[in-house]
């Protein structure tokens, strides 16, 4: 009857947080133990409750139970559901409060605040760069091992970069998509267009 009378008479001794179910709290006890007794048979990851472990297993099956009704899209979890649902309404819950921008993801405003307190978090341990993004410092890491992931299924060439191999596609298929709007030249590159409005614009090239 917890839930509909708002008591929460289960109180954590470490931190102070209540709760309406004895479960609950032992859950949370977790938080400060480390606890993880909830094994994934598959591979090894363990996890502090059931319904984790239960979500976890659908990375080895594949299973996508939450369809978007919008576009058909289907994902692993309904926060994945709910987060992908704002492209298409547009919602941006998020907002910074500095600059008042605003995002579809809590992930995304955090990593923005970052270009206003000037944290960078992650560092490399090979040349000690810091960044402010966990994917940039990956991507940096490439630098040190050479590694190039991202390979173009035409011609085999392969790059450190996604945008490398996108921009590189469009060498095989001619595409492009930056145009002047003053003679109509196109270009394949942003950078390239920049590079050619000096022609119009009478700057020094």
């Amino acid at each position: 009857m917890n839930c509909h009378t708002g008591e929460k008479p289960f109180s954590c001794q470490t931190c102070g947080k209540k709760f309406n179910y004895k479960r609950s709290l032992v859950c949370h006890m977790r938080s400060h133990t480390g606890e993880k007794p909830f094994l994934c048979q598959t591979c090894g990851r363990s996890f502090s409750n059931d319904y984790n472990l239960f979500t976890h297993i659908r990375t080895h099956t594949g299973e996508k139970p939450f369809s978007c009704q919008t576009c058909g899209k289907n994902f692993n979890y309904k926060r994945s559901l709910v987060t992908h649902m704002r492209t298409h309404t547009g919602e941006k819950p998020f907002l910074c409060q500095t600059c008042g921008r605003s995002f579809s993801q809590n992930y995304t405003l955090i990593t923005h605040v970052r270009t206003h307190t000037g944290e960078k978090p992650f560092s490399c341990q090979t040349c000690g760069k810091n960044f402010n993004h966990k994917c940039s410092l990956v991507t940096h890491m490439r630098t040190h091992t050479g590694e190039k992931p991202f390979s173009c299924q035409t011609c085999g060439k392969s790059f450190q970069r996604k945008n490398s191999l996108k921009y590189h596609m469009r060498t095989h298929t001619g595409e492009k998509p930056f145009s002047c709007q003053t003679c109509g030249h196109c270009f394949h590159h942003k950078n390239s267009l920049k590079y050619h409005m000096k022609c119009h614009t009478g700057e020094k090239l």
